[in-house]
């Protein structure tokens, strides 16, 4: 235990008390999110991020570990476990590694050499192999292992035989293969071509058909684009070796004066057919590793930005899920997100209903009251958006429209959830219900859909799905509990998310809510059916009731320190109606001139928390997230004919990867930003500068209109 403690201190470049704290309270059974934002005296103030890091980093060194232990007790039964190879083990810095070790004395299936030395031949192979005898002395001594009983019929056989055994214990070696993984790891090209079935034929691989770049170079999203490519039969890849150079370097390590013909024959044979073959499955798969976490860390980023995207509090929103034939799909939801009305109309190809249409809407907005309408940016959405552009000219009301990513809100309307949720409600219809909520509040509706579904990923589908499930579920549970959730209106998608509550504690409060009415405070939370005491520790702070008996509940202060807040606020002449709306003001100011650490020392309690606990105080209910700017909303519509180069637009930023970021202008098509294109300062990745949900000014580059391709660039 002490050594990983001192590995993860010097790669995270933390204290090991810190590690040793943090890894306690892990093994403790307590939620990441918690650990974060409760126990900050503990781990030395450690983010939630590098805490996500941490914890996965010490599942991989554990996972090591226990492999090392297993590796070296299996050597150690066959009896072959000395002390320097039983050190080796225990060095090791990787699984790789390890197994590199483990590889000679690793039960194998039926091999060329494994029949060899069934035929007794050996004695053989260690003769060629110690380089003692002559080529000559060898050739006739090769004559004593004639077995035709053994299938061993000639002299020529023997060799043959020895030579495989040679060349397995030479692919064996691990000193070997180390060198050898890091000679085409330095030197070794990715090479792709195009198959015969493609040849004549454009698809989206097309840059790939005679391509190639050095493997410790190739940027990961050309990895998963050259995987994808070969999984699709379009592209045939494989890397180039430094072949001649690594060959001389084994005949250097294992030829001496006397080597024989057949021993070069035999490290030939053991680099084409064992070793190369099997160092480029790994190099690959390193690739795709990492180039797959880097794409799932991508996906989390961009999800997390998307999640924690400011709402649309106090609006009535009318959702519009754009079509053709089957109609355009819409819903009203009033400000607290309840369904008032739906509606289909046609106001598209091919029925044309505009005026009709026109009437329909007009006359929801006028009922209603609705402040913004919410487009899908799926199928007609043009059109639609330009129907709405016209429409809204024909009201007095001051409404205004934005088109927002729909991906994933079909998948809702035809799931169980959706179901559940509106079973009165047409299955399309749902869809609009979601484009409406996404408005209203993206949190609250986008954890109702699978994360892979909300479209703001790069090659999400071809990434380890396992992987990808379990880092986008900790980073929607690092966004919600960033926002905290409003016990008495969050559905069971939202509380599932909560630290310390699962789906079935999750149900188990809204059946609670529905037989017993309002949670009251947070002390009620304690009632609910499987929800313990360490549930309660890890949830309590999380949960908000916005209008019951104590506004504590309605902060993020943790009720473990609701007797501290008390001391505070006694020792300033307070009480917690100081911290109403009318009187807030005040007591801001008051809490702004407090003597941090001196206070913290009088209420017995951290730094850290103290901080914490007056952040929470000086803004009681209210939403981290309105600090954020709100997404672009519009009043116009343009096309992609309409665009010209050097025309600036203001945009928002819809999806960042590691090439550039795609931006929505308002043309259906969004527009793409090159990483070249976003800085006039290096910036080795697009999140240095760019995040989900930013609103950007852009220039148009170019405009590929039959390709719907559009170059933009943020030098403006």
């Amino acid at each position: 235990m002490e050594y990983l403690i001192d590995k993860l201190a010097q790669e995270f470049n933390i204290q090991p008390k810190q590690v040793q704290d943090t890894v306690e309270l892990i093994d403790a059974g307590n939620t990441i999110p918690f650990i974060a934002r409760y126990r900050k005296e503990v781990t030395g103030n450690l983010s939630d991020v590098l805490l996500r890091d941490l914890d996965a980093r010490l599942t991989y060194l554990r996972k090591l570990q226990k492999r090392k232990e297993e590796i070296a007790g299996s050597i150690e039964e066959q009896g072959k476990l000395t002390p320097e190879l039983a050190a080796a083990i225990d060095k090791a810095a990787t699984l790789q590694e390890a197994e590199d070790l483990y590889l000679p004395y690793k039960q194998k299936k039926k091999t060329r050499a494994s029949v060899a030395k069934e035929k007794g031949l050996e004695p053989l192979a260690n003769k060629i192999y110690l380089q003692l005898d002559t080529e000559a002395d060898l050739a006739e001594d090769a004559k004593n292992y004639i077995n035709p009983e053994k299938g061993v019929e000639t002299a020529e056989d023997a060799l043959q035989g020895a030579m495989d055994i040679i060349a397995e214990t030479i692919s064996d070696n691990a000193d070997y293969r180390k060198k050898i993984r890091r000679m085409v790891t330095e030197k070794g090209a990715v090479k792709s071509t195009v198959t015969k079935a493609f040849a004549e034929e454009k698809t989206e691989f097309e840059n790939y058909y005679d391509y190639g770049e050095p493997v410790k170079k190739i940027a990961n999203h050309r990895v998963l684009a050259l995987n994808r490519g070969e999984k699709r039969k379009v592209l045939a890849v494989k890397i180039i070796d430094p072949a001649e150079e690594i060959r001389t370097y084994l005949k250097k390590s294992i030829l001496r004066d006397k080597a024989s013909g057949y021993l070069v024959s035999a490290i030939e044979d053991s680099y084409k057919r064992l070793i190369f073959p099997s160092i480029e499955r790994e190099i690959r798969t390193e690739l795709k590793e990492k180039a797959e976490e880097s794409a799932i860390k991508m996906f989390a980023l961009n999800l997390k930005k998307l999640l924690l995207q400011p709402p649309f509090k106090d609006k009535t929103t009318m959702g519009f899920d754009p079509a053709f034939r089957t109609g355009c799909k819409i819903a009203v939801l009033d400000p607290m997100g309840k369904l008032l009305d739906t509606a289909t109309v046609y106001p598209t190809e091919p029925k044309n209903e505009v005026a009709k249409s026109e009437k329909i809407l007009l006359g929801l907005i006028e009922k209603y009251k609705v402040d913004i309408i919410s487009i899908g940016n799926g199928t007609a959405s043009r059109e639609s958006e330009q129907f709405v552009a016209e429409m809204l000219k024909k009201t007095d009301r001051p409404v205004q429209y934005i088109v927002v990513n729909e991906a994933g809100a079909s998948v809702y309307s035809a799931s169980e959830l959706g179901a559940e949720e509106y079973p009165d409600i047409n299955v399309s219809l749902r869809g609009a219900i979601s484009i409406a909520g996404r408005l209203q509040d993206p949190l609250s509706d986008l954890v109702k859909i699978d994360p892979k579904h909300i479209g703001v990923g790069q090659y999400q589908h071809d990434v380890n799905q396992k992987e990808l499930e379990k880092v986008l579920d900790d980073t929607v549970e690092d966004a919600v509990n960033n926002v905290g959730v409003n016990i008495n209106r969050a559905s069971v998608s939202l509380l599932k998310h909560v630290a310390g509550v699962n789906k079935t504690i999750a149900k188990n409060i809204i059946d609670y809510r529905e037989q017993n009415g309002k949670f009251g405070s947070r002390k009620e939370i304690k009632k609910v059916k499987g929800l313990g005491a360490k549930a309660f520790e890890q949830c309590a702070g999380f949960l908000r009731i916005d209008d019951g008996d104590n506004i504590l509940d309605n902060t993020g202060v943790h009720p473990e320190s609701y007797k501290a807040v008390q001391n505070l606020l006694k020792s300033m002449g307070l009480t917690t109606a100081d911290l109403e709306a009318d009187k807030l003001a005040e007591t801001v100011t008051r809490l702004n001139a407090l003597d941090v650490k001196a206070t913290a020392a009088m209420l017995e309690i951290g730094e850290p928390t103290l901080r914490d606990i007056i952040k929470e105080l000086k803004k009681p209910g209210r939403d981290p997230r309105d600090s954020a700017p709100k997404p672009h909303l519009k009043s116009d519509v343009l096309s992609i004919e309409d665009l010209k180069p050097d025309m600036e637009l203001v945009g928002t930023v819809r999806n960042v990867i590691d090439f550039g970021a795609f931006v929505d202008i308002g043309v259906h098509q969004d527009g793409l930003v090159h990483i070249s294109q976003i800085s006039d300062r290096y910036i080795s990745h697009p999140t240095d500068v760019l995040s989900v949900g930013d609103v950007v000014t852009v220039k148009v580059l170019s405009v590929d209109v039959e390709r719907k391709r559009i170059g933009l660039s943020m030098l403006v």
